[in-house]
């Protein structure tokens, strides 16, 4: 069994006065567009509920599962599908609401329980 490689971005809306944009285009349609690339095995987006030694860095950490073990590939899949226009049928035009606070590949380097 290999390695789990996850994609994790930290993002919330850009402003306040973009929330329900936010929630509508990142939450309502990004997440799972990006559900659907080949790729991709799972998703899973959690909305930050309190602090623990501090601020949480965003308002939402969002977890993508890939398929294998190397970031570039996956990397190189992914925007491929995005930037095919029939990618999704339901896909709807990013609308400038998302601020992307941080975002990183991972590689599982220890697991319990899973």
């Amino acid at each position: 069994m290999g390695k789990k490689l996850v994609l994790v971005g930290l993002v919330q809306p850009e402003s306040e006065d973009l929330v329900e944009a936010f929630n509508q285009w990142y939450l309502g349609n990004h997440v799972e567009d990006t559900y659907n690339c080949p790729n991709v095995k799972s998703v899973r987006c959690f909305k930050a509920a309190r602090g623990f030694m501090g601020v949480p860095p965003s308002q939402f950490l969002t977890i993508y599962e890939f398929e294998g073990e190397d970031a570039e590939a996956a990397e190189q899949v992914l925007a491929a599908y995005q930037a095919d226009p029939n990618g999704w049928a339901k896909r709807q035009p990013h609308n400038n609401s998302m601020a992307v606070v941080g975002a990183g590949w991972y590689l599982e380097e220890l697991a319990f329980g899973v």
